[in-house]
């Protein structure tokens, strides 16, 4: 019960890893407000967890700063933001266009920059922010340049953001998953590329095995938590080797 009466909010909270943490988080005495994109699995997220969920699409800044808002009026002040909403996509480089790149940028590098600005104010002190980076920032593969630089820019300005709320001895650290076997694999995709994909994955990890969301949750309530009170500005790769390997 680490997080007993504390307030909790997870962006990107109505799937995969996000969801997985947030369900953490309540488990250990949280309350916990998420939100999404997605109007249909928020709604489920709420009825079947009891969770405030709340629909805000991180690269609207406004919509998130309103969100925000609403979950401190009827939460209380924020003690941990978990920042874990994304988007992916691939492109070698002739293929990248403008609106490719600043729709990524929007959301992982922008939207979440501006987010955790937002929700500073409504923090208490002493809290917690972690954010969800990615392998993709320190490991060159082809196709992922737009991605790939969005979370090296999100890595550089967290690490910052660590020095600027110090003297509130509020943490920030990043969470970079490896491959994890999340909803997103499954989008307009087949069965068989699904099979595929997740196979290629599991070659591709010095443990030869994706992970299941909820050991990404372990490692974010870990850094939130008062386990790693001595722990900021870290990029803590939870990715089965690939990168230390």
């Amino acid at each position: 019960m680490r997080f007993s009466g504390k307030t909790v909010v997870v962006l990107g909270g109505n799937s995969g890893i996000g969801l997985a943490a947030a369900k953490a988080f309540q488990a250990e005495g949280a309350r916990v407000a998420v939100t999404g994109r997605n109007e249909a699995t928020l709604a489920a997220v709420a009825a079947e967890h009891g969770l405030l969920a709340l629909r805000a699409d991180v690269a609207d800044v406004a919509a998130t700063r309103s969100a925000l808002q609403r979950i401190q009026q009827e939460l209380g002040n924020i003690d941990v933001l978990f920042a874990n909403a994304g988007v992916g996509g691939f492109a070698t480089m002739d293929q990248v266009t403008e609106s490719f790149w600043d729709e990524v940028h929007s959301v992982n590098l922008r939207g979440i920059f501006f987010a955790v600005q937002s929700a500073a104010p409504l923090m208490n002190d002493g809290g917690a922010v972690v954010i969800t980076g990615s392998i993709g920032s320190v490991l060159p593969l082809a196709g992922n340049a737009v991605y790939a630089a969005a979370k090296a820019g999100l890595r550089a300005a967290a690490r910052i953001l660590g020095v600027e709320l110090l003297p509130r001895k509020i943490r920030v650290n990043l969470m970079s998953p490896g491959p994890t076997d999340t909803e997103i694999f499954r989008r307009d995709t087949t069965p068989e590329q699904q099979a595929a994909m997740l196979e290629m994955m599991r070659n591709n990890v010095p443990m030869k095995r994706v992970a299941e969301p909820e050991e990404m949750a372990r490692a974010v309530l870990f850094l939130a938590s008062s386990d790693a009170s001595y722990i900021n500005g870290v990029d803590l790769f939870v990715d089965g080797g690939c990168v230390e390997l």
